[in-house]
């Protein structure tokens, strides 16, 4: 037998198993959680080329989680903050502004509405009062649709002034820690990245026929990061065995 056989084997019979584990876990859990958060929201692009602190702005969020087995948890989100970014932000490895951001003279500002479903890896079963562990850090990746309505101007370049609203998808990613401060309320910490397909958030892409051919990088796509800390409420819900798995007897 070849090693690609033996390895569907194998596969072949793990997934009952890890199927079984899975769907007992999920029964065992009946958990979900109801919860909002306060944070910063940022920008990378080419008004910004890396992350930076100084540039968040407030940023607030709604989440729902609903738990299907011990690790895994499902998250519905939605998220609304404002954007801001300058040239005059920018400096290199000695401490100066660029020349390319010194000549362009751009900033933005603007909002950005953010609608997201995650999964959420959790590294321990936080929710279980019966251990001594009630916390857990966490992992997230996911998909979101974005709508962000930003104005980009310059004192130097005119013709980078621009408004527009832009809707686009996200890929959401990043990582958290919970602590379950009593039985019912937790307390959250999050930092995630958000990749998207467009180049258009600072209305600066350098694909355009005019001098904006120059004050631009067409070869990137611009980001944007959230960073928070949340509160939640957990509900639980208590199913009660049926009376003949109960008594062991068939009726």
């Amino acid at each position: 037998m070849t090693y690609s056989k033996r390895f569907k084997t194998l596969l072949t019979g793990l997934l009952p198993v890890g199927s079984v584990f899975f769907a007992c876990t999920a029964a065992a859990q009946n958990t979900s959680e109801l919860g909002i958060g306060l944070g910063g929201l940022t920008y990378k692009g080419e008004l910004s080329p890396h992350y930076q602190f100084r540039n968040n702005r407030p940023a607030l969020a709604a989440f729902y989680r609903k738990d299907v087995s011990a690790p895994i948890t499902l998250r519905a989100s939605f998220t609304a903050g404002l954007l801001r970014a300058d040239d005059g932000n920018v400096r290199d490895i000695n401490k100066r502004n660029p020349p390319l951001a010194s000549y362009r003279q751009a900033n933005m500002k603007g909002s950005l509405l953010e609608a997201s479903g995650v999964v959420e890896y959790n590294f321990f079963d936080y929710h279980n009062r019966r251990d001594k562990v009630h916390f857990t850090p966490y992992v997230f990746v996911g998909l979101a649709g974005f709508y962000a309505n930003t104005q980009t101007t310059s004192s130097a370049n005119p013709q980078l002034d621009r408004k527009a609203g832009l809707i686009s998808l996200s890929i959401p990613a990043g990582l958290g820690f919970k602590y379950a401060l009593s039985e019912h309320w937790n307390l959250g910490l999050e930092a995630g990245a958000r990749k998207t397909f467009t180049d258009a958030l600072d209305h600066i892409d350098g694909k355009s026929r005019s001098q904006n051919d120059l004050l631009g990088n067409p070869n990137d796509q611009d980001w944007y990061f959230y960073n928070g800390l949340s509160i939640s409420y957990t509900f639980y819900k208590i199913r009660c065995p049926e009376t003949g798995q109960a008594t062991g007897r068939k009726d």
